[in-house]
């Protein structure tokens, strides 16, 4: 395929959500490539969740060269992308399908666009070769306070229609944050250390965390466990990121959870009550750059797609929250 006659532009100026250094088949790592993580933890940062392209300019048409590695959508299913979206602050602009290899997608802009953020087709796993304007130009956009966030699933966007739609986008886009990166892992985000350390490696405004479900699944916790790993990973962060805003959210509304004994008998509800006390206990004792906020009235159950996961008004539901919380810490 030809691309239209204009100026290619490397894309590393345009990226954003890549904070970390690519490794072997890996070119946008949502961690680092570290032999303490758990194996789901690595495998979910090899997705490139909340990497995209973000510019300001008049051009009429921004030409993408890719090349994606698959189409197998997996359990996250079309919502993990299979296409390239070009939002502004009002909204979709454009929107063109990848096609697995090695591709061009072509998106109309419209005209001006001060705040352009196009979305990957994340679950495609694809890499940016090169960012081409067209009748026009562009430019990297503008600074503006940045934020990472540590949590699961629902942060890297699971259930959502699209990746724009994931809370965490909303967020970046309402609020005007810089998300530098999404360390969401589906299935994992148990509070490793390794993921502490990564997760204060990142110079930021801000940061959030908002974990706990699979420490009643997927590994379950007694509520000492869950304790002692939410202070072992606040006390990573702190020693690194003394004055840096910390916003953590307790786990969300999970039905089958709630009043369910895990394998140590402990109940996503007794989760979220040692999670908000041991914030709580580090807010009483002077951390004042410390915010919590209770996740379990955040989502109505119909919100809950498969009973976890919220559809798009949930993740926007969380985003209003999550994103006031942050802002207000940012400007503080």
């Amino acid at each position: 395929m030809t691309p239209p006659a204009g100026r290619p532009e490397q894309p590393e100026p345009f990226l954003r959500g890549a904070a970390f250094r690519p490794t072997e088949g890996v070119p946008y790592p949502r961690a680092r490539d570290d032999a303490r993580l758990p194996r789901d933890t690595w495998a979910q940062a090899c997705i490139p969740a909340g990497v995209r392209l973000e510019f300001a300019g008049d051009a009429e048409v921004i030409s993408i060269q890719y090349r994606a590695e698959t189409a197998d959508a997996g359990f996250r299913g079309a919502g993990g992308g299979l296409t390239f979206q070009l939002w502004d602050d009002e909204g979709l602009v454009a929107e063109e399908p990848a096609v697995v290899g090695e591709g061009i997608v072509q998106l109309a802009t419209g005209g001006l666009i001060e705040a352009g953020v196009i979305y990957l087709p994340e679950i495609m796993r694809p890499t940016v070769l090169s960012v081409q304007p067209v009748g026009g130009g562009i430019e990297p956009r503008p600074a503006r306070p940045s934020w990472v966030a540590y949590g699961d699933s629902i942060l890297e966007g699971w259930m959502a229609s699209a990746p724009p739609h994931g809370w965490a986008a909303v967020t970046g886009r309402r609020h005007g944050l810089d998300l530098l990166v999404n360390m969401g892992y589906a299935g994992s985000a148990r509070g490793e250390l390794a993921s502490a350390e990564h997760l204060a490696s990142r110079d930021a405004d801000a940061y959030s965390i908002t974990c706990g479900t699979n420490c009643w699944s997927v590994v379950p916790h007694s509520t000492d466990m869950m304790r002692a790993n939410l202070d072992a990973l606040l006390d990573v962060v702190r020693a690194r990121r003394p004055e840096t805003p910390i916003v953590v959210m307790s786990p969300l509304l999970r039905p089958d959870a709630e009043d369910t004994p895990n394998a140590l008998g402990v109940t996503l509800a007794d989760l979220r009550k040692a999670m908000e006390a041991a914030v709580g206990d580090r807010i009483a004792v002077g951390d004042d750059r410390l915010i919590l906020l209770g996740g379990f009235d955040v989502l109505d159950e119909l919100m809950l797609l498969d009973g976890i996961h919220p559809d798009d008004s949930g993740h926007a539901a969380i985003a209003a929250v999550m994103g006031a919380a942050l802002e207000a810490a940012i400007s503080a």
